[in-house]
């Protein structure tokens, strides 16, 4: 269940983090654009460090204060939630021990 829990957590962040940069295209086309709520759900919901690299590394919705606060808040409260709900207590880092 810990490797899930892993698994899960590094795959939201990469896919956040996709995200951030595909909409950043997108906004540089005048395309179709992921919706605000989209991006901090999947933040919420524990890719708030991806989401929060895909902001500084596509310098996207920088300007907006809601991202510019609210996720440093979420990575915050996702890191906290991974670590009480046991998702560092894996193999990956008792290695060498």
């Amino acid at each position: 269940m810990e490797k899930f829990k892993l698994l899960f957590f590094i795959s939201i962040n990469i896919f956040s983090f996709l995200l951030m940069g595909y909409d950043k295209m997108q906004a540089k086309r005048n395309r179709w654009r992921i919706k605000e709520k989209t991006l901090l759900f999947l933040a919420l919901a524990g890719g708030a460090i991806g989401g929060y690299c895909g902001m500084q590394v596509f310098r996207h919705k920088t300007k907006h204060n809601l991202f510019r606060f609210g996720l440093p808040l979420l990575v915050l409260l996702n890191l906290y939630l991974f670590y009480t709900l046991g998702g560092v207590e894996g193999e990956f880092l008792h290695y060498g021990k």
